[in-house]
């Protein structure tokens, strides 16, 4: 299955590069896959530089080209099912810099 999830991962990263022309999606960077085990839904979870307006035009965007999105992934990785795709914003960058926060100055103690 991680295979799969990576090789889903690398076709929509190349797509997201060269063949988008949507003003809506910004710059975006495909984080993780996790396909179904039956192969017919798949989570792609992506990174966007920009504020919370720029976040959700993106993932509208991506929303907006899935069937673009899912022929590129059909065709290049001739699966027996190709997953419906479903775009999410992946936090972990912004917890990570929350957490960096609160190390750097971490909060006063309850007296």
């Amino acid at each position: 299955m991680r295979r799969v999830d990576e090789a889903v991962r690398e076709v929509l990263s190349d797509a997201l590069t060269g063949g988008l022309k949507d003003p809506r999606i910004g710059f975006v960077t495909v984080t993780q896959v996790q396909t179904s085990p039956d192969l017919r839904h798949a989570k792609v979870f992506v990174s966007v530089l920009g504020d919370e307006t720029v976040r959700s035009q993106t993932i509208e965007g991506l929303r907006s080209a899935h069937g673009y999105l899912q022929r590129r992934v059909s065709a290049q990785l001739r699966i027996k099912n190709t997953p419906q795709l479903d775009f999410f914003h992946d936090d972990t960058l912004d917890r990570v810099e929350r957490l960096n926060a609160l190390m750097q100055d971490p909060p006063e103690p309850a007296a």
